[in-house]
């Protein structure tokens, strides 16, 4: 019998069922029926203002009433580019009240990027917050579609007296009186003339959100998850937290709405589960470290980088942290030296808890493998998820091998995506039928499986950088780069880097008759910045005459990474 239909993982789960039970609901009907439980826990905390979940579903219920007087219909895609905020969750669950899809962005996208999601998404309108307004707005003449801009403000969500110094820190342009917009708050109030809402007919199956990914190629891909891909993660995650139920609970949702992990987890697993979300919108150590303190959250999901900035907070230096009951790690491949670290600096401020190391795709909406609560092994990312099943294949095949034998990592369970949005050659290539009859999620990561079912992560197959928790395609930033009329070519590695886990580097090669200047290079990094999201932005950018070459005259980029690793290794 084969390691991924034996399930020898299961004699670790402790008292995690083997099995679990998942409705045939929607995620806005399992969070109904949560309210229906918990109508007086608090949904999310922002900014210190609490929201119970009775007010939560009457929020979403409202907001959509509004979309659907704004004209959104079930199947209808609207894009969500917004922080950790009430109105993006907002949003999000009365979307799928009206069977309606979310396809969530990074609010810190660039203009281009921004463009390429509405049209790849069609989208029939955009949320996003005042202060990117400038950005979506100039745009829209290379939109398909005609989309409608929905203008949200902070300060609407804040509690008193925040929201009246709010305004006077606002660092960018007023909006302008004749623009391209409609106020969220508008938006809402038209849902007061719908009296009944449509009957919510949507099905568990039913494409619920797009979240994006770079898929098997390292290019951008838009991933269909359905409302049994949430669901199950949320069920999944809570039976495998170590606790019965997380209700009354405090979780806090640092990352970010648009990310697998942050929607996934730090959102629809807290409100599945009756908890609380503590929606951060924006991370600094600072702020990171207060909330800590003040609001004693229980659970903290987040990327090796939330981690590293627990041991530089000077103000954590004598904070008792024996609070929390949970502290999860994905996104990123976590170092054992880093774990070690954190896990001493836990034990040191009181708290009985060590670092719980998962791994998981976007394809997976996120996490699918979790170190058992009392098994961790070291270098392992942990188990199966229950109903997830794991086999480890020889590349480019479905061929399974044996235990310690290292190949690419597959997946097969709930929570495995539809497929990639209008991308049937790439869903063909990602998700196989197996012998078994089962169908397998190529992860394109490499891997190996113990004999107990513990697995361990070594690679990409795929080229990707991973900093601070995003993912980086350096092909899309060398086709910006490479469009610039003073550069031949260009080259992106990802640079090991202590906080970030990779920083960005870029080789150019300028064209002919252009010198490699300093004045060069902060030409090149003003261009990058208007067409790059702030978070994939290159570093540095150093000149070479030449970039090598592989055998077929591929740059080999992997020959310039073990050129960096050496330079850093001095």
């Amino acid at each position: 019998m084969s390691l991924s239909t034996n399930a020898p993982w299961l004699a670790y789960y402790g008292n995690t069922p083997a099995r679990v039970s998942y409705p045939d609901k929607t995620m806005y009907q399992l969070v109904a029926d949560t309210a229906a439980t918990y109508p007086g826990n608090t949904a999310y905390i922002f900014q210190g203002k609490k929201t119970g979940y009775a007010q939560f579903l009457q929020r979403v219920d409202a907001t959509a009433r509004g979309l659907y007087a704004s004209g959104i219909r079930k199947g209808d895609r609207v894009t969500i580019c917004m922080p950790n905020c009430p109105q993006a969750l907002d949003c999000f669950y009365a979307l799928n009240r009206l069977g309606a899809i979310p396809n969530m962005i990074h609010p810190l996208s660039a203009a281009q990027e921004i463009a390429f999601y509405l049209n790849v998404s069609h989208s029939k309108a955009i949320l996003t917050l005042d202060q990117f307004y400038e950005k979506v707005a100039s745009i829209l003449p290379q939109v398909e579609k005609d989309t409608e801009i929905w203008i949200a403000d902070i300060a609407d969500e804040l509690p008193f007296p925040l929201n009246l110094f709010y305004p006077f820190t606002k660092k960018y342009p007023p909006l302008p009186r004749d623009g391209y917009y409609h106020l969220w708050k508008n938006v809402l109030a038209g849902g007061k003339q719908v009296k009944q809402l449509p009957a919510h007919d949507g099905k568990a199956d039913d494409c619920a959100a797009i979240l994006y990914s770079g898929g098997t190629t390292g290019t951008t891909k838009g991933i269909m998850l359905s409302n049994r891909n949430f669901n199950a993660l949320a069920l999944q995650t809570i039976a495998a937290s170590g606790y019965e139920s997380i209700a009354g609970m405090k979780m806090l949702s640092v990352m970010p709405v648009f990310h697998g992990f942050g929607l996934g987890i730090g959102i629809h697993t807290a409100l599945v589960g009756g908890a609380s979300c503590i929606l951060v919108p924006q991370f600094n150590i600072k702020t990171y470290a207060n909330i800590l303190v003040k609001q004693k959250p229980d659970f903290i999901p987040g990327v090796p980088t939330l981690f590293e900035a627990l041991l530089r907070a000077e103000s954590l230096k004598n904070a008792d942290l024996s609070f929390l009951k949970g502290i999860f790690c994905g996104g990123d491949s976590l170092s054992a030296e880093l774990k070690k670290k954190v896990d001493t600096f836990l034990r040191r401020h009181n708290c009985s808890q060590q670092i719980r190391e998962g791994y998981g795709t976007t394809e997976c909406v996120t996490a699918s493998c979790l170190t058992p609560k009392d098994y961790a092994r070291e270098n392992s990312i942990g188990v199966p998820f229950p109903d997830t099943f794991y086999k480890i294949v020889t590349p480019g095949s479905t061929e399974e091998l044996p235990p310690m034998t290292e190949g690419e990592i597959c997946i097969s369970g709930p929570t495995v995506m539809l497929g990639y949005m209008d991308n049937p050659t790439e869903t063909a290539q990602t998700l196989r039928h197996h012998e078994d009859g089962k169908i397998w999620l190529h992860t394109g990561d490499l891997g190996f499986m113990d004999s107990d079912g513990f697995v361990y992560f070594k690679q990409r197959l795929k080229r990707m950088i991973i900093s601070s928790g995003y993912n980086i395609y350096p092909s899309q930033l060398e086709n910006i780069i490479d469009s610039h009329e003073k550069v031949l070519l260009s080259c992106v590695i990802g640079i090991d880097d202590d906080y970030k886990g990779q920083r960005l580097r870029a080789y150019v090669v300028p064209a002919p008759g252009v010198k490699a200047t300093e004045e060069l290079k902060q030409e090149l990094l003003c261009y990058c910045a208007k067409h790059i999201a702030r978070y994939a932005m290159p570093k540095e950018i150093l000149f070479r005459e030449e970039l090598p070459k592989t055998l077929v005259g591929k740059v080999a980029y992997r020959v310039l990474e073990e050129e960096a690793a050496k330079e850093a290794a001095k």
